[in-house]
């Protein structure tokens, strides 16, 4: 392997892997090393996240970078071509649905959704009587609104998503090398080598950190504080013989859980009770979460679920910006090679194509060409000045 390489990537999952195929789509000579610890990606978010995707977020940069990824979601196939070895990433478009139970949630919804049709998506509030006649199943005795995404929200095929960006870049001439990144070499304003466990010291022209749940690790070897940490959560797959609902959408139910139909079972999970970070090697699910803070709630919502049992279960970790909840996308200032993709939150997955052509952008022109993506930049986590996302699941 060279000593030296344009773009070194600490990261090879989805927006590592995204990252280095929009760069050598923009710059073909570049040479570009993509660090991977893990090419099973068993433990990472990519793999074991909800794989969804919405136009249903309160910032429009998240919209915008939604409606990107939407696009390039279905058009999976003709953005990777033959390279990419995946023809279609499966989408299902089944909508979210988002609950609230009071009338100012209500108008809050209405205001959202206005801005979320301003960009193009096809969000519009629905009253009770309106989420009955479509889902008669539905209890919406407690319920004031909901905002439903008729089109461009459902789930999709992550593995392929991820495995697509990699095999692309590499016909591209992307180099992913299994190895851990241990450590940074910085000298004054630049980020000259990164240090590997088993391959050593290599010069970079440029670092890129999608690091996932280890980014302020990352970071801190350059001297750098990222607030950013993994907190777990446990997904439920739970089968319930009277409460075959097929044409649900994701539900994101103002009790605090998630539900979708999932192969004629249901997928669900919640914000545990005691959130808080959690070591980043424990993906031991949290299994009493089902029966102590899920369960009823199912109940409650939906008929059917009286006899319900979970038949899988697993637990992955978000990258969670503990600032806003908020990606964390930029060059980091002062720093004149050393960029950051990190503290998604639970998005990474549907703004990865979006994330990686605006990184590949900033390292090949200094700016953003397509979507401006400096809202999300560094400078708000230095001055501590949160961009909050209202639609946080």
């Amino acid at each position: 392997m060279q000593d030296h390489w344009d773009v070194v990537i600490i990261g090879g999952a989805v927006s590592g892997a995204s990252t280095a195929w929009w760069l050598k789509g923009m710059q073909p000579d570049l040479s570009v090393l993509v660090v991977e610890m893990d090419p099973s990606y068993a433990r990472s978010a990519t793999a074991l996240s909800a794989a969804s995707i919405r136009s249903q977020f309160s910032n429009p940069v998240n919209v915008n970078i939604s409606r990107f990824g939407i696009d390039f979601v279905k058009n999976f196939a003709r953005y990777l071509g033959p390279e990419g070895g995946v023809p279609d990433l499966g989408l299902r478009e089944t909508g979210y649905l988002f609950l609230t139970r009071s009338e100012t949630g209500a108008a809050l919804l209405e205001e959202l959704a206005a801005m979320q049709r301003g960009l193009g998506a096809d969000t519009h509030v629905l009253s009770p009587a309106d989420i009955q006649k479509r889902y008669p199943w539905m209890n919406v005795d407690d319920l004031a609104a909901g905002s439903f995404g008729y089109r461009d929200e459902g789930s999709f095929d992550n593995m392929g998503l991820v495995t697509g960006f990699r095999s692309a870049a590499r016909a591209r001439g992307a180099v992913f090398v299994k190895d851990r990144a241990i450590g940074l070499e910085r000298v004054d304003d630049r980020v000259v080598a990164v240090q590997l466990e088993e391959g050593g010291g290599i010069g970079a022209g440029a670092v890129v950190s999608a690091a996932g749940t280890r980014s302020a690790q990352v970071c801190g070897w350059a001297g750098l504080s990222l607030p950013v940490e993994p907190r777990k959560r446990t997904v439920f797959i739970v089968d319930a013989p009277e409460a075959r609902h097929p044409d649900a959408p994701l539900i994101i139910d103002p009790s605090g859980i998630y539900m979708r139909p999932e192969n004629n079972q249901w997928l669900t999970a919640t914000v545990p009770a005691d959130d808080g970070p959690c070591d980043a090697e424990d993906f031991e699910p949290n299994a009493h979460e089902f029966e102590d803070e899920i369960w009823e709630k199912l109940y409650n919502r939906a008929e059917g679920f009286g006899a319900a049992k979970v038949t899988r279960l697993w637990a992955g970790h978000y990258d969670y910006n503990t600032l806003d909840q908020n990606a964390v996308i930029g060059r980091w200032p002062g720093i004149q090679n050393f960029y950051i993709a990190a503290g998604f939150s639970g998005h990474g997955l549907q703004q990865s194509p979006a994330v990686g052509r605006g990184l590949a952008e900033l390292i090949t022109t200094g700016r953003y060409q397509t979507l401006d993506l400096s809202d999300l930049g560094v400078e708000r986590v230095l001055e501590g000045r949160p961009f909050l996302e209202q639609a946080i699941v």
